[in-house]
């Protein structure tokens, strides 16, 4: 499990002979035995013992030792209070989890040991701090319980406010679901017989069976959220989605220990309502990580021009949830096509760059953690609201309208920020100079006390000098004595009875009197009062946000999709992409379809291809040479098919898109080691899950099928796949292969089509048209492409010669063969029969006239 500890090394004697510090630490590490313990002294976290030892080696901090207790030294090591945060974002990102142990008591006013106890324990999955986020990316905490018929899961990203639930039916689902959302720590029952999928992730942490209790989280979540009952989320019917989100929130709460007003609902996402896709699809089609692990180079890579970081977030969020809802999709094109029309994008876009991460602050401030220059971000992010509803007023748009109207109308909070924070605030509040001049009378009187005592004095002096008619009167200061009123000898029979002898010297009299001594007990403390005045200022102001904290939310919700729908404007126009279609018939037509991310990174101009499925058509059996462009024609289809259903534009000059249920693919494969399975074995469970799941309106990449076992094994396994999605499963199917023999199942009545991908030789050159076209091909190049991959030559020649004999054979063998009628299959050898040929045979030189010879013989090469 990840960030589990051992227990601290026991104490090597009795507790009393400890020292009262290290029993006040054994105390709270008694209480998170598992964890790391940041236990505060003063300006430093210090660990002690094991936890010492495992933070030396994670941080790469120095370990040292702090005398004994109990008669044994005490390993240690510590980290600055002020450096805290990248300390911590570096062990979270490790996956380890941290309690912090504060100073609760005053120093100054503790009698004895400083009262310390454990605020918070940050988790991989719980962290809300900005310094230990990912900016464009959501960290999720989710919880999985076991149902009657299936998985429940809830899930919450702590740092947007948002918490979401829903029922699943099986192993292969929660492995999709797992996929799609990668959530940063996983909470499941610590029972036996949990599948791989989840127990093989990082972030792992089995917690009691008995805080999985449906009935138990029923009055848990009835109690958080102050409801009679769950029917206004619809979960009253969901008891194992109920039982994940009791134990969510029960996590929640033990490790943040404070209230959690952002948290104010809980929504349900239904399977149904999107495009599913498995953890293969999501692998194979490289959505925002390489198959290597990297991110550049992805479908998010190109696809994200968002400003703002919630944007991006949201961005990824619909990227992985393409939705099926005809009405909200053709909003977002409609959006989408407002905005390239009228060019808006350019100018919405440039007011984000001044509009920050306004959903995450607004956590922060729901959980009394905002910082001085999180609310100034704040303030500036409102004041850009009005201008962005007047860009957005013109526009022919009903997404674009009802997101206007969710901006809402924030005039007095917007008036309050202005008016209270400093136009620049310093990074922590503790700094002072957060709440701005002009906002609180004592405060602003506190400050000048603390900056400008010096022109009081000179006031106050001339001011006593008038009064007394003593010139040489002097107001002044000593550390022992305090502030005073100075009368030589001479004069201290002229000093007024409202004067208070406070210090007789050989020369001189000193006073005091009610206003100097007002002043001296304002000046003394007063920077110690002015941020105690600003701290309850800030206070005040946190507690205003918080009752407008829902519109607040609607508008950073609304902010980030205006974001998201900009950028596809900006990409469609950028990298001329059109709008889709979306149909209610059975159609898949696509005219000049691109990869997007190919073309992204290609030098040379990109090849557009066509895709021509109806009901009629539903697979295209695909052959062409390795490295002809089979896998991203296949690739750039699903592509298109997935960015019409998240509300993109497409690269393509059109495409017309049927109902489609889920995007189905076995592109690739590689050992899985962790699971003992062989790469014909990955090969073959990802297309039994394809066989077992494609429907008529799914749309299927099968790429190479049969090619990790026999030729003969393989070819079998091939045509009967192919066979069974054609004939029972009915799906779109684009099925690449180098059996030859598979072109013959596009039989008339099949349902299947043939297409290639050709190449032709230039000298000793091989040259990929990457163009695809009718009909079957009638070559691999199998070893130019090994030749251009750096095979020896005498390698290459050896395997001519090989392939030479192996046809040589095969045509032997057909020649063997009774009379009786052709095969319908090619030979796994054998050429495949030439049109041109069939043609010569069936001429008659003799009988033909000149001119009609000329043309058999242009007819005769146009079939060549």
């Amino acid at each position: 499990m990840a960030g589990h500890l051992p227990t601290p090394d026991p104490p090597v004697s009795k507790p009393a002979e400890h020292t009262p510090l290290m029993k006040q630490f054994f105390a709270a590490k008694a209480e998170h035995p598992d964890i790391l313990l940041f236990f505060r002294m003063g300006d430093f976290y210090e660990l002690f013992y094991d936890d010492a030892r495992r933070a030396a080696e994670l941080l790469d901090i120095t370990l040292t030792q702090r005398g004994s207790s109990g008669g044994a030294p005490i390993p240690m090591a510590g980290v600055p209070v002020h450096a805290v945060e990248g300390y911590l974002a570096r062990l979270v990102a490790l996956g380890e989890s941290i309690a912090i142990c504060e100073q609760i008591g005053d120093p100054a006013q503790a009698k004895g040991l400083v009262e310390r106890k454990v605020v918070r324990i940050v988790t991989p999955g719980t962290v809300t701090d900005e310094a230990l986020l990912e900016e464009r990316r959501d960290t999720l905490l989710m919880a999985v319980a076991r149902g009657r018929s299936g998985y429940g899961l809830a899930w919450a990203d702590l740092a947007g406010g948002r918490f979401l639930c829903c029922e699943i039916a099986d192993e292969d689902a929660l492995a999709a679901e797992l996929a799609r959302l990668e959530p940063a720590e996983l909470l499941v029952p610590d029972e036996d017989g949990w599948p791989q999928p989840a127990l093989a992730r990082s972030g792992v942490r089995r917690r009691p069976p008995w805080l999985f209790d449906a009935d138990s989280a029923r009055r848990q979540l009835l109690r958080f959220f102050g409801l009679q009952d769950l029917s206004a989320f619809g979960i009253e019917e969901l008891p194992a989605a109920v039982a994940a989100c009791g134990a969510l929130l029960g996590y929640v709460e033990e490790t943040q220990k404070q209230r959690l007003p952002h948290l104010t609902a809980i929504a349900v996402e239904s399977t149904a309502e999107t495009i599913a896709m498995n953890a293969a699809t999501r692998r194979h089609l490289e959505l925002d990580t390489r198959v290597d692990g990297k991110t550049r180079h992805t479908l998010l890579g190109v696809l994200d021009a968002t400003v703002m970081p919630m944007g991006g977030r949201l961005l990824r969020r619909w990227l992985h949830r393409p939705l099926r809802d005809r009405r909200t999709l053709e909003e977002r094109h409609h959006a989408v096509a407002a905005l390239v029309e009228s060019r808006a994008g350019d100018d919405l876009r440039e007011r984000f760059r001044g509009i920050g991460d306004v959903e995450r602050i607004l956590t922060r401030v729901a959980l009394r953690s905002a910082r001085p220059r999180d609310l100034s971000t704040l303030r500036d992010g409102l004041r850009a609201l009005p201008e962005l509803r007047d860009l957005l007023a013109p526009l022919d748009s009903p997404r674009l309208d009802a997101l206007s109207r969710e901006l809402g109308e924030h005039a007095a909070t917007c008036e309050l920020l202005s008016s209270a924070v400093a136009p620049t605030p310093p990074a922590l509040l503790r700094d002072g100079g957060a709440i701005a001049e002009g906002f609180d009378a004592e405060l602003d009187e506190l400050r000048r006390l603390s900056t400008h005592a010096d022109q009081f004095l000179v006031d106050l002096e001339r001011r006593e000098r008038e009064a007394t008619g003593v010139t040489t009167l002097k107001v002044g200061y000593n550390r022992v004595h305090g502030y005073y009123i100075e009368l030589g000898k001479a004069q201290a029979a002229k000093a007024p009875t409202h004067y208070t002898r406070r210090q007789t010297l050989t020369n001189a009299e000193r006073y005091i009197t009610e206003e100097l001594k007002a002043f001296e007990d304002k000046v003394l403390s007063a920077r110690e009062r002015a941020l105690a005045r600003e701290r309850g200022l800030y206070e005040e102001l946190l507690d205003s946000l918080a009752a407008v904290l829902e519109a607040l939310k609607r508008a950073a919700q609304a902010l980030a999709e205006l974001d998201v729908l900009c950028a596809f404007a900006e990409r469609a126009e950028a990298l001329d992409w059109s709008r889709p279609e979306l149909s209610e018939h059975p159609v898949l037509r696509i005219e000049r379809g691109r990869h997007p991310v190919v073309e992204a990174v290609r030098d040379e101009p990109f090849e557009p291809n066509d895709l021509d499925l109806d009901d009629a058509r539903r697979m295209l059996v695909i052959t062409g040479p390795n490295m002809g462009g089979k896998s991203t024609y296949m690739r750039q289809n699903a592509l298109i098919v997935l960015l019409a259903h998240i509300g993109s534009f497409v690269p393509a000059a059109s495409a017309c898109i049927g109902p489609i249920d889920r995007i189905l693919t076995r592109i690739g494969a590689g050992d899985d080691l962790a699971r003992g399975q062989s790469t014909f074995m990955v090969e073959m469970a990802e297309t039994a899950y394809i066989l077992h799941h494609a429907t008529a309106q799914s749309l299927v990449l099968m790429d190479e099928i049969g090619r990790g076992t026999s030729t003969y094994d393989g070819l079998a396994l091939a045509q009967a796949c192919a066979s069974h999605l054609a004939g029972h499963n009915r799906a779109w199917t684009l099925f690449a292969t180098h059996y030859f023999e598979l072109t013959a199942l596009a039989e008339a009545g099949s349902g299947i089509g043939n297409v290639h991908l050709d190449a032709v030789e230039h000298g000793e050159k091989l040259v990929f048209m990457h163009a695809v076209k009718d009909g079957p091909a009638n070559r691999s190049f199998g070893l130019q492409v090994a030749a251009l991959a750096g095979l020896p030559p005498a390698v290459i020649e050896d395997a001519r010669h090989t392939l030479a004999d192996l046809e040589r054979r095969g045509e032997q063998q057909a020649g063997a063969a009774p009379a009786g009628p052709p095969p319908q299959q090619m030979g796994l050898f054998a050429a495949p029969p030439s049109p041109a040929l069939a043609a010569l045979a069936e001429l008659d030189p003799d009988s033909l006239a000149p001119r009609a010879a000329l043309e058999a013989l242009y007819r005769l090469k146009g079939l060549l």
